[in-house]
């Protein structure tokens, strides 16, 4: 599963698009700020919001193309009656033309703009939800202590680390990132909670900290954990079990689609 940005990076091998980027909303609009679509000379890659406004977008995207029109600067859209949408807001669009020579500072550009993730552990659910964020508003650092787990090929918005001891790798995660926790083994998975609990202690900056597993293994946790002085408002900061609950299935793909609704829910 490849998301907008290998798509982009795909066709731009080829040929030349227009980058249409939202840089400010006013009032009630169909996406936000940072939201960006690539217009090609025959098709789309994502979406500013659809409707009238994209329609409108696009032919002026593609008269850049054609060389017929020229848009420098921040462009103003009412969407009231003159477009035909009802949202009742402004849209703020920039058009810039894009081709090859950009691919490597446009995916560093346009992965920097999603929410960090941090996913411990290679197993057969982290290569499932991997493979799933990578279609979601989320960058992610993969994380494992064992060699050769990782696949050669990967998504834009993924990068993998061997860190050993595993645990190691929390001090330099991104500030801001959510955690996900799901190695092959328990110990592994004890030591990186700590890491996590110790980082929110001096800079506070993980937002959610999920663990894999029951109820029963929290219990378990929980208690090796109160034993090395943590609280009960620190302990509140885990989630485990992870998913939004009601999922049921064990499987990989089941449980990746749990995990990953319950990351777009912290994200407010």
């Amino acid at each position: 599963m490849n998301g907008a940005v290998d798509q982009l990076l795909a066709r731009l091998r080829t040929e030349d698009a227009v980058l249409v980027r939202v840089e400010s909303t006013q009032g009630s609009a169909p996406r936000e700020a940072g939201t960006w679509m690539a217009v090609w000379a025959d098709g789309l890659t994502a979406t500013i919001g659809g409707g009238q406004l994209e329609f409108q977008a696009t032919q002026e995207a593609r008269e850049i193309l054609a060389g017929t029109r020229r848009l420098d600067g921040v462009q103003r859209y009412p969407l009231g009656p003159s477009l035909g949408q009802c949202c009742g807001g402004v849209m703020f669009l920039t058009y810039r033309r894009i081709g090859a020579a950009d691919a490597p500072a446009l995916q560093k550009e346009l992965v920097a703009q999603l929410e960090p993730v941090a996913l411990f552990g290679g197993g057969h659910v982290g290569a499932a939800l991997a493979r799933l964020l990578a279609v979601l508003p989320f960058s992610v650092r993969w994380i494992d202590s064992r060699d050769g787990v990782f696949p050669d090929a990967l998504p834009a918005q993924i990068d993998t680390e061997h860190s050993e001891p595993v645990q190691d790798a929390v001090a330099a995660l991104a500030p801001g990132s959510r955690v996900l926790i799901m190695s092959f083994s328990h110990a592994e998975d004890l030591d990186i909670v700590i890491a996590c609990l110790k980082r929110l202690r001096t800079r506070n900056d993980l937002p959610y900290i999920g663990l894999i597993g029951s109820k029963t293994k929290w219990a378990t946790f929980r208690h090796r954990l109160e034993a090395r002085g943590f609280t009960a408002d620190e302990l509140a900061r885990v989630t485990c079990p992870i998913g939004v609950p009601g999922i049921t299935g064990k499987e990989p793909e089941v449980i990746a689609v749990a995990v990953a609704a319950q990351l777009l829910q912290s994200l407010g």
